[in-house]
């Protein structure tokens, strides 16, 4: 209960119901009560926590890589972003604890430029072959189109990619793996972008091995170890602000 000590108009000490006095230095003042929250942690807040956690923990390996292939997306937010909010709403799957990245249905780049035909990923050793049939003139597909390949090791949190290099009329593109990714369950990207960077086509999922670990893509909550980059694919995750 609150003290009145000067009179009516006079400054007060405690609360008196949603407002709580106080004196210091002779200055008086008066603050809100913060309202309680109940239940701070419901099975919605939970399930929305947990999906923003799995999707940052994939989004900061690639950083620099979505940052392009969702550049079309950056009007009213930023390119990262407009990747979270797509990937929380259409490739988070399961409930409760069992949320995961459905990694089939991520996109890592979104647009509208023409994919390429017959894409294919093969892995031999440490080297990814992704390869494609041309086909440029159908549509707004150039030649001069670039092939942004990406590789995403689940098991470790991390990423290989290019944003320049190869392009539509190349027909393949390669990636090579460190040795230390050996036998480690990959998901794997292809996206094009035109060349003056003003088109994104949607990529596609070429491979998405199984893996039901406690690795750094945060299934047991575990945070991901940040990402690397091939070639063309930025600065350095972790000196970077992966919200900006």
């Amino acid at each position: 209960m609150g003290t009145i000590k000067t009179g009516i108009l006079g400054g007060f000490s405690g609360r008196v119901g949603t407002v709580v006095g106080a004196t210091w230095n002779s200055v008086h003042s008066m603050r809100a009560v913060a309202p309680s929250v109940k239940n701070p942690r419901t099975d919605k807040q939970v399930s929305q926590r947990t999906k923003f956690s799995k999707t940052l923990t994939f989004l900061r390996a690639i950083t620099p890589y979505v940052r392009i292939g969702y550049a079309g997306y950056a009007k009213k937010q930023t390119a990262f972003n407009a990747a979270m909010s797509y990937i929380m709403r259409n490739a988070i799957t399961g409930s409760g604890l069992n949320l995961a990245i459905d990694y089939r249905r991520v996109l890592v780049s979104r647009g509208s430029l023409m994919q390429a035909f017959n894409v294919k990923a093969e892995v031999s050793g440490q080297t990814v072959t992704f390869s494609w049939e041309d086909n440029s003139g159908m549509g707004d597909a150039q030649t001069t189109d670039v092939a942004m390949p990406l590789a995403y090791n689940k098991a470790k949190g991390e990423a290989l990619f290019l944003t320049a290099g190869a392009t539509r009329a190349d027909q393949t593109a390669e990636l090579t793996l460190p040795s230390s990714w050996t036998d480690d369950p990959l998901a794997l990207y292809l996206g094009f972008r035109s060349e003056d960077h003003r088109s994104m086509a949607n990529s596609l999922c070429l491979q998405n091995d199984a893996y039901a670990g406690s690795g750094a893509t945060g299934e047991s909550g575990e945070s991901g170890s940040g990402g690397s980059s091939s070639g063309g694919g930025g600065s350095d995750v972790d000196s970077d602000n992966p919200l900006g």
